[in-house]
């Protein structure tokens, strides 16, 4: 008697336990349920607890974060003696963050088929302020092996198209995506006051921070409120500021009261290794948005058409007035954001290209 077909079963190594950080739900985590949807079995792996995560970029707890972190590796140790039972291992950034690539060759004999997902240039090995110390100890090593010794590899942005084609042929240009549905729109705002947004991280927040002369003149010419959401710490002196602390259940409700986003960048290279996640949150929330005009930003920012690009402090002034001014205009450019964000940005646009992959496998 001829078995039953089983599903593909998938097993995803990723650093970050499950809707916790951006990097992952705007890329893949907001796939699952399609996967599965679609015949393929899923098993979640991450390398930081929970626990660990609540303590991770907080200054100190020296003995909390190195505890989490050998309990991540004994957690991919124990990947190992199932990676059989996978038709596809699916990676996410890194499956460790120290040394050279030893766990990743490991992973790689063991497993049927590979993917990669990259979304930052972590070749470039970064830290964060409380956790510089261990910057030696990262390698970028371990993501060259990866790209190269994938069956295909997922890049979001034309940076690490360039950096991953050297290494390996098989990619699929995957950028932050978002399920627009979850967005209600329109919203009417109950501020009588013109709500300036940021949202981001407390590792993110110093890019924030490039304006603060601008954020300063326009608080004391207009009626606004600056609404920063993700660094509970963030202080601007002279501006009528309210922070937002970020969850998973209020996250989208706080974009929703913003009239318009916010989306400074230093010009650094790390920038272009970046595919926009909170622009497309701004852009689902139907959001006219201001950004830099670098890198990735020109890829979503259609000047004049949903948002505007700038290149210094005079420009950022400048369409701050102009969006503050002009109730019409926000609106307008709102609904090309949420266009835009539906037409080109949206899961359903990529969900097809995932299953591709993974049924080519």
């Amino acid at each position: 008697m001829l078995s039953e077909k089983r599903n593909k079963r998938i097993l995803v190594l990723c650093p970050y336990p499950h809707d916790y950080v951006p990097a992952q739900r705007l890329k893949f985590e907001q796939y699952y349920s399609n996967w599965q949807e679609n015949g393929f079995e899923l098993e979640i792996s991450p390398f930081i607890s929970e626990r660990t995560q609540k303590i991770l970029y907080k200054k100190g707890h020296l003995f909390g974060k190195a505890l989490g972190t050998l309990s991540g590796y004994l957690r991919r140790f124990r990947d190992l003696f199932r990676l059989h039972q996978y038709d596809v291992v699916y990676i996410f950034l890194w499956t460790t963050p120290f040394g050279p690539p030893l766990m990743e060759r490991m992973i790689r004999r063991l497993a049927k088929k590979q993917v990669y997902d990259i979304d930052d240039l972590v070749y470039m090995v970064s830290t964060s302020q409380h956790n510089k110390f261990i910057k030696p100890f990262k390698s970028a090593s371990k993501i060259n092996y990866l790209i190269k010794n994938s069956d295909h590899v997922l890049v979001s942005t034309d940076e690490l198209v360039a950096y991953s084609k050297k290494l390996n042929e098989n990619l699929t240009i995957v950028p932050a995506t978002i399920d627009i549905k979850r967005y209600k729109y329109p919203v009417e705002h109950e501020s009588d006051k013109v709500v300036i947004g940021w949202s981001g991280s407390h590792t993110t927040s110093k890019y924030l921070h490039l304006i603060d002369g601008v954020l300063r003149y326009i608080s004391q010419k207009y009626p606004v409120k600056i609404m920063v959401m993700g660094d509970d710490d963030f202080v601007l002196d002279g501006v009528d500021m309210e922070l937002l602390h970020w969850t998973a259940e209020t996250e989208i409700s706080n974009i929703q009261k913003f009239d318009i986003g916010l989306h400074p960048l230093p010009d650094e290279q790390w920038v272009h290794g970046k595919s926009g996640g909170k622009l497309v949150q701004y852009m689902a929330a139907g959001l006219p948005i201001i950004a830099t005009a670098i890198g990735p930003n020109y890829k979503v920012i259609k000047d004049g058409y949903n948002g505007f690009l700038v290149k210094d402090e005079q420009e950022w002034v400048e369409k701050l007035e102009i969006l503050i001014k002009d109730a019409q205009l926000r609106k307008q450019m709102g609904y090309n954001s949420r266009k835009f964000a539906e037409e080109n940005l949206s899961v359903e646009v990529y969900a097809p290209k995932y299953l591709e992959v993974f049924n080519r496998l």
